[in-house]
């Protein structure tokens, strides 16, 4: 009999698969390392998880080795700046040279009031 914890089978790459839910303790996905503060730190995928779907191929979630994750690098003043600086550029509208106040959609390129100039804001 198989134990639940152990993969049923193994990928085509030597991977252990697990069901989904059912991964053994020490194993987290990239997420779950985020949520711990950790990241992957170039060591490999060790397993994956695989959870089933109809009509449609499996769920395929990538773990890694909690043990061997490394700390997140805290950001740097140069690191916020460029964030910022990206930010401002995301809601600055190329047509008025305005910032609009939030992240202009990709889909309009410009702010709304640019992109819609004969309508009227509601009251």
């Amino acid at each position: 009999m198989v134990a639940l914890n152990s993969p049923s089978r193994v990928s085509d790459g030597r991977l252990p698969v697990y069901r989904w839910r059912l991964a053994p303790d020490g194993y987290a996905t990239y997420r779950q390392l985020r949520a711990l503060g950790l990241r992957p730190g170039g060591q490999d995928v060790a397993a994956q998880i695989e959870r089933p779907r109809r009509r449609r191929g499996p769920l395929v979630a990538y773990l890694y080795r909690i043990d061997q994750a490394k700390p997140v690098r805290p950001m740097t003043p140069g690191r916020w700046a460029a964030l910022a600086k990206a930010n401002a550029a995301r809601r600055t509208c190329p047509q008025c040279r305005r910032d609009a106040g939030y992240v202009i959609p990709p889909s309009l390129g410009m702010c709304t009031p640019c992109a819609y100039p004969n309508e009227q804001p509601a009251a």
